[in-house]
């Protein structure tokens, strides 16, 4: 007995001693691959959480080695065991619009007319985020913003390749719309609104509404630090903010990539260029030229990427990259035209700042009022922090209040 007992006290301290070495591995890599630029506010605050995110990473890692669970749903499940109770200024539901899982924030204060709507969109990559993730902020905007929020719970990657996402999204919205008298909402005042991978779905949305004739026309899109295109990761927000958290700029590709097509096997192809052909490219460069960025965000560093070709064999992998459902910022004119007035907001030490500072650019030259909100101390991320207790920053604050 004694013997079994050493040997089961020898495993637990090889196990832990192993452990422990890989989380400081990670740990150790993260600093020496990340930067948090001097002109972020509370970097200390940044760098904790950014350690925590990769320990998470790290102990998924070693469960899904052992068999026990995949990484992905142990983080998945670490973010969403968050649970806040009642509020009691909204009426909380969860339902279903269609075979999509949606929960529905109502405030229960009496209105003298019909309130707003606001279909929300989660961020998290495509692979991340859920109801769970996001309630504090759809709590936060039905409150301060008096409106009914409607958070949608889209199918996830990897397991769920585009255009799943785009189509729970629509689907939820299209319900929305056609059913707006049972939630005391004003056809006139529905807006769509998402954050990160969330806003790419708010603009895919927007964009598949534009010019119906047999649906309330949306009042307004609000995207925040939106990905919109994966044809260029060598804009310059991506060159200048590779490093920093929350999001560095091979997890940006890797995460399109695992909505695309549910692996990231060809990463080094699309982060270099070479998975769109020239022609393609300059095709699109008319929306995506670094030309149409202005020159004082580019003071921080900006190297002009080399144009590289690929096959037609690799580019058939990443065709859909040109789908304006999967990458907004493509849509033609005739469809730009037509959107609704628009929110962008984006953060200075963010790899999608530019994403959201082109389609900015192709709104206004089509004539669509947008208002701009630019978080210059604002990282990727920033917003659905806003009232994390310690891990909170002013800045989150500040864009959120400007989001209401």
């Amino acid at each position: 007995m004694a013997a079994v007992l050493t040997v089961l006290v020898l495993f637990l301290a090889v196990f832990l001693a192993g452990f422990i070495l890989l989380v400081i591995g990670a740990i150790n890599f993260d600093f020496s691959n990340s930067e948090i630029p001097p002109g972020v506010n509370q970097p200390a605050k940044l760098r904790i959480i950014h350690v925590i995110l990769i320990c998470t990473a790290v102990v998924g890692r070693i469960l899904e080695n052992i068999g026990i669970c995949t990484q992905v749903s142990f983080v998945r499940y670490m973010q969403g065991r968050r649970t806040l109770g009642k509020d009691p200024k909204l009426f909380i539901k969860d339902l279903w619009f269609e075979k999509v899982p949606v929960r529905i924030y109502q405030p229960k204060a009496p209105s003298a007319s019909q309130r707003r709507g606001v279909m929300f969109f989660h961020g998290g990559g495509w692979v991340f985020g859920s109801l769970e993730t996001h309630e504090e902020l759809c709590r936060f905007l039905a409150r301060e913003s008096e409106s009914v929020v409607v958070s949608v719970g889209y199918r996830l990657a990897p397991e769920h390749k585009y255009p799943a996402a785009y189509q729970d999204c629509l689907s939820a919205t299209l319900h929305f719309l056609q059913h707006l008298q049972h939630y005391g909402v004003d056809p006139a005042r529905v807006t769509v609104c998402g954050d990160s991978a969330g806003g790419n779905l708010a603009a895919a949305v927007s964009q598949s509404l534009a010019g119906s004739s047999e649906l309330p026309r949306l009042r307004a899109q609000i995207l925040i630090y939106p990905g919109l295109q994966a044809l260029d990761f060598n804009l310059p927000s991506y060159q200048q903010n590779r490093g920093v958290p929350l999001l560095f700029r091979e997890r940006a590709a890797f995460y399109m990539l695992q909505y695309l097509n549910g692996n990231a096997t060809k990463l080094e192809q699309v982060l270099e260029g070479s998975h769109i052909p020239v022609d393609i490219k300059l095709k699109y460069s008319k929306w995506l030229s670094p030309d149409n960025i202005p020159e004082k965000f580019k003071v921080r560093g900006y190297k002009p990427h080399v144009l590289l070709d690929c096959t037609t064999e690799v580019f058939e992998t990443f065709k859909g990259f040109c789908e304006p459902t999967l990458c907004p910022l493509f849509a033609e004119d005739t469809i730009i035209q037509q959107l609704p007035e628009s929110f962008i907001l984006t953060c200075e030490y963010d790899v999608l700042r530019d994403d959201g500072l082109l389609y900015k650019k192709r709104l206004e030259d089509n004539g669509v009022p947008v208002t701009w909100y630019h978080l210059k101390d604002g990282f990727h991320g920033i917003i659905n922090s806003f009232n994390s207790d310690w891990f909170s920053f002013p800045a989150g604050k500040r864009g959120l209040e400007n989001i209401v």
